[in-house]
């Protein structure tokens, strides 16, 4: 997966850090559409967010264009092959 300019990976950072990031892409960088990406137990912390920065900080500035979700197969710690569930929700200027 190519990094992007544009994308916040959502993960064990504080919450509000996620949220801040979304805002400062569409105001200080004046991004046109932000993606935000989460794997596993990382997607409702992504939902979350997404729905904090289009409801409370943004509101009727950006809204939800597209949310794909996707599985892949990557090796856990002891070498198996397992299945992590993945999400991308575009964000797009309104």
């Amino acid at each position: 997966m190519a990094e992007q300019d544009n994308a916040i990976f959502v993960g064990d950072k504080p919450f509000m850090n996620y949220v801040t990031g979304i805002v400062m892409q569409f105001t200080t960088h004046e991004q046109e559409e932000v993606i935000v990406k989460a794997r596993g137990k990382h997607i409702s912390r992504a939902v979350d967010v997404t729905e904090m920065a289009v409801k409370r900080f943004l509101a009727g500035q950006i809204r939800i264009r597209n949310v794909s979700i996707d599985s892949n197969e990557v090796r856990n710690r002891e070498g198996k092959l397992v299945r992590v569930s993945t999400i991308e929700i575009s964000l797009e200027r309104v």
